[in-house]
């Protein structure tokens, strides 16, 4: 207790939540020449302060005899992957642009049944400073690289920070219990070399981490016509500079996937950073200010080939291309329209959509607008490409699809995790439909909605989270900001489908001791549902 109360009240700023403070030298390590001189300091055993190792070209992840991890081929991950005993999820204090006091960290949740940590935080990795946004996290190499001489997968993930635009490389590999951080690239690098700010996802691929960004620096307003992609050397961690090329450029930025064996990329866009960064105006829909195209790009190239519209106020979001390598077709989810679109390749070469999931709004009263929609904002594909799992953030389910035929979907499972729609609210249905009663769980109700999933690689077991976006999350759900938000898991019937909560899973971010904490984004070590991408 003695080190709690260290770690908590004697040092202002950064060390009421990490024990220490110092941020790593621009663009890599702290201390040269050495260890960081920001030892770690342990709160029973569960809080490392953000410790930055001296990196370089003979890291780990580059050994000439190492050979690349991940899995050959979709199938194997799921028949023969190793069942999921840890999982990595940020936990946000920060508050939208206005930042926060306290930073960020990185938590590291017990999924071993047997263990007497089962469901619970065993570690928290704070980063340097406040105001990150930790959002989503990809991988340093995952599959793509897999049996490649030289590339060791899934040693660090790499972790941005939306709204500060550092990117955080944190070494999960060595000890992945207690993550540290390896290297960090800061949000003024970033600018000065690209020209970019907030920083979103990324992908590894077979000589490159690809990120999509959303805007351009702080310092010019994050203006949305700076969005685009930035390559980075995965063996010293560095930038190479945009990854783009052509006079051709997405309006917004957002998510995106590959296919190498149709030399094809398609990319997402939410919308103009000044907007969706202050929380949610319908009224900016109606002005352009929100995205509704996919972008198809040449692989290659790197060049967009084909624009394709969703519609006016759909807002596509997540990006996924089927597992199977071969397969020139995916999905991806439209938020506002609470619509799957299916993307594929014609015949004749070039690429097409069509609605294949729509869930149709709720008339409501005592809610902001007179009909509520589902608002899609994550969905997931079993490895063998049978089942998809969305989450609808607003209405508050988890709904599962068979997409046997991926042009036409059949709901198998459905379960609700919070929402609008649950009673004890003033909301109310106007069409006289059955609202869900608030989803308890070991005593904790839940909080928010569906918003995040992800999936075991043998496709038994679903995790979702509960918050979107910290300025999304103050509007549309103010209560996460006071209680916090939770993880919860949920099994899955891979016969005829079905979706059942697990009793005796959830992890309650409001019970942190940096205070109520939100959460969002989840990784496996060793790569998952989301993570991999195959050759």
């Amino acid at each position: 207790m003695e080190c709690l109360r260290w770690a908590v009240s004697s040092c202002p700023g950064l060390r009421d939540c990490c024990g220490g403070g110092g941020a790593a030298a621009e663009g890599g390590a702290a201390a040269e020449g050495g260890a960081s001189s920001l030892a770690p300091r342990a709160v029973g055993a569960e809080i490392s302060q953000s410790r930055i190792d001296v990196g370089g070209p003979g890291q780990e992840c580059c050994k000439k005899n190492a050979v690349g991890g991940g899995y050959a081929s979709p199938l194997e991950a799921m028949r023969s992957g190793t069942r999921e005993r840890l999982l990595y999820i940020p936990a946000i204090l920060n508050n939208g642009l206005e930042g926060a006091d306290k930073p960020d960290y990185l938590a590291t949740v017990d999924l071993d049944p047997e263990s007497s940590t089962y469901s619970q935080v065993v570690h928290r990795l704070c980063m340097p400073e406040p105001g990150d946004e930790l959002h989503h996290m990809g991988w340093n190499a995952c599959s793509s690289c897999h049996a490649k001489k030289g590339v060791s997968t899934h040693n660090y993930l790499v972790a941005p920070g939306v709204v500060s635009g550092n990117i955080y490389f944190i070494d999960v590999k060595t000890d992945p219990r207690a993550p540290s951080i390896f290297k960090v690239i800061k949000a003024e690098e970033l600018a000065r070399k690209a020209g970019v700010a907030l920083p979103h996802n990324s992908h590894c691929a077979p000589g490159e981490i690809i990120m999509s960004f959303m805007g351009g620096p702080r310092e010019e307003g994050f203006p949305s016509s700076g969005n685009g992609f930035v390559s980075f050397d995965p063996k010293t961690l560095e930038i190479n500079g945009r990854w783009e090329r052509g006079d051709k450029k997405p309006s917004f930025g957002y998510d995106f996937w590959y296919q190498p064996r149709h030399n094809v990329m398609v990319s997402s866009e939410w919308g103009e950073p000044q907007c969706f960064a202050r929380g949610f105006n319908p009224a900016h829909v109606h002005e352009g200010k929100y995205g509704q195209k996919l972008y198809v790009w040449d692989w290659a190239e790197h060049r967009i080939i084909q624009e394709l519209d969703c519609g006016r106020g759909s807002i596509p979001l997540e990006v996924r291309f089927l597992h199977d390598p071969s397969a020139s077709e995916g999905f991806t989810g439209c938020a506002l329209s609470s619509e799957i679109l299916r993307f594929f390749k014609k015949p004749d070469g070039e690429w097409a959509i069509e609605r294949v999931i729509s869930i149709p709004p709720v008339p409501v009263e005592n809610w902001a607008l007179p009909e509520m929609p589902a608002l899609i904002t994550d969905f997931v594909l079993s490895l063998d490409d049978r089942f998809l799992y969305l989450a609808c953030w607003l209405h508050g389910d988890v709904r599962q699809y068979d997409i046997s035929d991926t042009r036409n979907p059949k709901l198998v499972g459905q379960v609700f995790i919070g929402g609008s729609l649950k009673r004890g609210t003033a909301v109310r249905r106007t069409d006289g439909a059955d609202q869900p009663e608030p989803l308890v769980v070991k005593g904790i109700e839940v909080q928010g909605g569906a918003q995040m999933v992800q999936l075991s690689l043998d496709g038994k077991r679903l995790f979702v989270s509960t918050s979107l976006f910290s300025a999304w999350d103050a509007q549309f759900y103010p209560a996460l900001k006071e209680k916090g938000a939770q993880l919860l898991q949920l099994d899955v019937n891979t016969d005829q489908g079905g979706l059942f909560v697990n009793p005796e899973f959830i992890v309650d971010f409001g019970q942190e001791p940096f205070g109520p904490a939100l959460c969002h984004e989840m990784r496996f070590p060793g790569g998952d549902c989301t993570s991999e991408v195959w050759l």
